[in-house]
């Protein structure tokens, strides 16, 4: 026990941290934070552990600091500036989240899945799943995926889909849209045979659209932005006819309520997106620095 003792008073700490105590030193990402997201658009983008920020229904650890950063630019590149290219900045300030808080692991849910991300009350986005951006990248997390796909369908798409979800709560779409499959909507059973295969003949375009029509809207909207028309062409291809013909009046529907509530062509935040992850696949964008002008 002694020298249990002693060999802990001769640690050294390191002084640096990713748990939010009291007042912290600003380090240089703080700063690049500032410049970046608070003076621009007044987005807070919460690296450091805040329990008052996390749900207490799951165990959730601190984010890498590395990992963070490079979230971060990611969020901005492909996210945020690409809203700025089509919407327009007075749109994306506006409207777009003013927090983001990362968590290093996945929220497990006592079914086997796990949240990505979510967004509450249209001001902020929680991400997960931080700590794996490293072997996502370097597409090690999940080799049934292209790297691009793996990126999109872990981080980039979930971001979409939770502002899907703050402009929806904003300006409703019309009510026509539940009703194209009004009847094929199954709550929790969505991730449960026989739902879990055969989505894209029920006229949904994931399985997870299948919970609401709210998750409907958003999944058909978060993955026509990000996935290119060879991925798209092929969901449709599955589909079979009558769920092709269903997935289509969903996506006619989107695209009007993009168009005529937000003047959002999203034929064209869909190339932007494209060119901007292609950007990113090719080493164009840095993800490290974090140079202040």
């Amino acid at each position: 026990m002694a020298c249990g003792f002693v060999g802990c008073s001769e640690d050294k700490l390191d002084s640096s941290t990713v748990i939010a105590v009291g007042t912290t030193q600003e380090n240089d990402f703080d700063r690049w934070l500032y410049a970046n997201y608070v003076a621009p658009y007044n987005i807070q983008f919460k690296y450091k552990y805040e329990e008052i920020e996390s749900d207490l229904n799951y165990y959730t650890i601190p984010a890498d600091y590395n990992m963070s950063i490079k979230m971060a630019h990611l969020v901005k590149y492909l996210c945020i500036e690409a809203y700025d290219e089509v919407g327009g900045t007075v749109f994306t300030r506006s409207y777009f989240p003013k927090m983001f808080f990362l968590i290093g692991e996945w929220e497990y849910r006592n079914n086997g899945t796990f949240i990505l991300g979510t967004a509450e009350g249209g001001k902020k986005i929680l991400l997960t799943g931080i700590n794996v951006m490293d072997k996502v990248l370097a597409g090690t997390y999940d080799p049934t995926m292209s790297v691009a796909g793996a990126l999109n369908h872990y981080y980039i798409k979930t971001i979409h889909h939770e502002f899907v979800h703050i402009v929806n709560q904003t300006r409703p779409y019309t009510t026509e849209f539940k009703q194209i499959t009004g009847s094929g909507y199954v709550a929790d059973s969505w991730s449960e045979a026989p739902y879990d295969t055969t989505y894209l003949k029920r006229g949904f375009i994931t399985a997870y659209a299948q919970h609401s029509d709210t998750e409907d809207f958003a999944e058909m909207a978060s993955e026509y932005m990000v996935e290119p028309d060879s991925v798209w062409n092929e969901w449709i291809k599955q589909a079979g006819t009558d769920g092709a013909a269903l997935i289509n009046q969903k996506l006619e529907i989107v695209k009007d309520y993009y168009m005529n509530t937000w003047n959002i062509d999203l034929d064209k935040m869909r190339k932007s997106i494209w060119r901007r992850q292609d950007d990113v696949m090719k080493g164009k964008v840095s993800l490290t620095d974090l140079t202040v002008n």
